[in-house]
């Protein structure tokens, strides 16, 4: 079987507002998780806030959570459908469901697992929670045949993204890696004029160029409903 690029099925789970003082004040923030249906076994990309309460984020972020029961049955899918689970990062937006699928793997880089054990990180409970089985892994990594996790580091030291092989090409998760596909879209062209000659940037990770040279046909973000497309061998948004 192989993966059509829309077999990857994008789950929104809730979202918050970013607060006063922040430089996007107001703005409000989709949170979403990514289902990738492969033949090894249902994976889930993230898992949103999930249903354990923080009161005091819950206030001062204004956060509306979608139940991640909800969220997957929208798609047919029961949480005891997944098989495993990966998490670009540890933030309670991104992992909060995580204690609703014990047992299955968790797969997160290691870094990052140390990292979310520190105080102030994230809400304790879901990260160490009963039945969680983490699969920490130090740096890229195949997960199962054609998906495999590539270190984007940048919004924290242990961020990864997800790449899916497809029969249109490689559909690359990104997670929080970037903020909004007009991020990415800046970035992926940026390396491409370097790739030509032009000066590289300066504050663009080497992981972009990294990820830009699998020739992604579609790029998905935690944060943002659109995506980057490839358009006649470039990306634009």
């Amino acid at each position: 079987m192989t993966l059509s690029r829309d077999d990857i099925r994008r789950v929104p789970l809730g979202h918050y507002t970013r607060p006063a003082g922040d430089p996007l004040a107001g703005r409000r923030i989709v949170v979403g998780a990514y289902l990738v249906p492969h033949p090894d076994g249902l994976l889930l990309f993230d898992s949103g806030f999930g249903e354990v309460p923080d009161p005091e984020s819950d206030r001062y972020y204004r956060t509306v959570r979608r139940p991640l029961r909800d969220g997957l049955g929208e798609h047919g899918v029961d949480p005891g459908d997944v098989r495993l689970v990966v998490n670009c990062h540890l933030h309670r937006d991104h992992c909060g469901g995580n204690p609703e699928l014990p047992g299955r793997p968790l797969f997160v880089q290691r870094a990052e697992l140390e990292a979310a054990r520190q105080p102030g990180y994230t809400v304790p409970g879901l990260v160490d929670f009963a039945g969680a089985a983490y699969e920490p892994l130090d740096g890229e990594a195949e997960l199962l045949p054609g998906v495999r996790v590539v270190p984007t580091p940048g919004h924290t030291d242990g961020h990864q993204s997800l790449v899916v092989d497809c029969a249109e090409g490689p559909v690359v998760l990104l997670g929080q890696a970037y903020e909004f596909a007009s991020d990415w879209a800046r970035a992926a062209v940026a390396w491409s004029l370097a790739r030509d000659g032009v000066e590289a940037p300066l504050d663009d990770p080497p992981w972009v160029g990294r990820l830009q040279a699998l020739e992604p046909c579609r790029v998905l973000l935690a944060h943002d409903l659109a995506s980057v497309e490839a358009v006649a061998g470039s990306s634009t948004a």
